[in-house]
C-alpha cells in the first residue's frame, strides 16, 4: 500500500489524470494493506475532485471498512452509494453485510438484506452464508 501510495502522488504531482480506476486500485491498495482510513480519504477525494465513483470504488471502500471491523463506515458508504444514485450489487452488500456480522451487528446485517432486496440486487450463497453467520455468531 505504500508504494501504491507513493505512486499515486507522484502521478497527482505530475498533473497525471487520476481517474476512477487509478482512486479504486489506489484504495484496493489501502485496504488490503489494513489502511482503511487512508482508502476512506482517498474516496472522499473522488468527491472533492469530482471523480466518477461506481459500484467497484464503492465495493473497494466497503471491502476496507470490512477488513478492518469497520461495520458503521460500512453502512454509512452503502448510505452514500444509495444516495449517489450508483447502482449497487451482491458484492458490494456481501461485504457490508460481512463487516457487520464481524462486529456482532446482526440486526443491521438483516436491515442490510432488506435494502438489497428493495434495491433490486440478487443475493447469493456468499450473502446467506454472511447473513446467517451474523445472526448465529451472535446468538440470534
Amino acid at each position: 500500500w505504500k508504494n501504491a501510495l507513493q505512486l499515486f502522488s507522484v502521478m497527482a504531482r505530475s498533473k497525471v489524470e487520476l481517474d476512477t480506476i487509478t482512486f479504486g486500485t489506489a484504495i484496493s491498495s489501502c485496504g488490503i494493506g489494513g489502511e482503511w482510513t487512508k482508502a476512506l480519504l482517498l474516496f472522499g477525494e473522488m468527491f472533492q475532485n469530482m471523480v466518477d465513483v461506481d459500484d467497484i470504488t464503492f465495493g473497494a471502500a466497503i471491502s476496507a471498512c470490512e477488513a478492518n471491523y469497520k461495520w458503521a463506515e460500512a453502512l454509512e458508504l452503502i448510505c452514500v452509494m444509495t444516495r449517489s444514485q450508483v447502482e449497487s450489487n451482491n458484492i458490494v452488500f456481501n461485504s457490508a453485510i460481512s463487516s457487520c456480522e464481524k462486529g456482532g451487528k446482526w440486526q443491521e446485517a438483516l436491515q442490510l438484506l432488506r435494502l438489497m432486496s428493495q434495491s433490486k440486487v440478487r443475493s447469493n450463497t456468499i450473502t446467506a452464508r454472511a447473513a446467517i453467520s451474523a445472526c448465529g455468531t451472535h446468538g440470534r
